[in-house]
């Protein structure tokens, strides 16, 4: 069952390092509690997107492979 995100990216026509830059906008724009979800093609977002979350102190809720790309579920926690 998908989680209730308020947005959601779809970033699977980016390459590095644009989801990411793409998931730090929304994240600058949303309120502490939101879920952001980003769609990644880009195989640096495996690591790029749980690195910055977790520098910055936000959450990896999920991290979903989905067919041809995965799905990247963040919480704004400050």
């Amino acid at each position: 069952m998908p989680l209730p995100v308020q947005r959601e990216i779809d970033a699977r026509g980016s390459f590095c390092p644009g989801p990411l830059m793409e998931l730090i906008r929304a994240v600058r724009g949303s309120e502490v509690g939101d879920l952001i979800a980003v769609l990644s093609k880009d195989p640096g977002s495996r690591t790029d997107i749980p690195a910055w979350l977790k520098k910055a102190g936000h959450d990896l809720v999920a991290m979903e492979d989905e067919v041809g790309y995965t799905r990247f579920v963040a919480r704004k926690v400050r």
